[in-house]
């Protein structure tokens, strides 16, 4: 059985080398998020999502229960690399955090079955890398 179990875990995951992250802009790696509900990196409290912005809370990832959020910040991005998961197989990019580079989950940029095409230009991000900001 592999290390990673569970609906959306990478059966092998491969490590990146750093110069296959560039960074994403949308926004800037020094954006603060404003409201209250949002989520930030563990490690270094940069802001990373807005609560509303998940779209499931029903994913598993490396390292344990995940979100697939519809839109993430203050990241950058690994190379694109064909990922075996639970679901399939998958075109994906590991995503950092933009300030402290922690692994924070992965983007799937193409899926192969049909049924998960929903899940393509969407982010999951591992709930135990993230902290919730705003007093919730």
């Amino acid at each position: 059985m592999p290390p990673h179990v569970g609906r959306e875990s990478a059966a092998n995951p491969q490590p990146l080398r750093g110069l296959e992250r560039p960074v994403m802009s949308s926004p800037s790696a020094s954006s603060k998020l404003t409201g209250n509900r949002i989520y930030s990196c563990s490690f270094c409290r940069n802001h990373n999502a807005y609560h509303d912005d998940i779209i499931s809370k029903a994913f598993q990832g490396r390292h344990g229960r995940a979100f697939l959020f519809n839109d993430v910040c203050n990241i950058t991005l690994g190379g694109k690399e064909d990922r075996l998961l639970m679901t399939g197989l998958h075109t994906v990019r590991d995503v950092f955090c933009a300030s402290c580079s922690s692994l924070l989950g992965w983007k799937y940029d193409f899926a192969y079955e049909q049924s998960q095409k929903y899940k393509e230009g969407k982010f999951i991000v591992e709930k135990a890398m993230v902290l919730h900001e705003g007093g919730w």
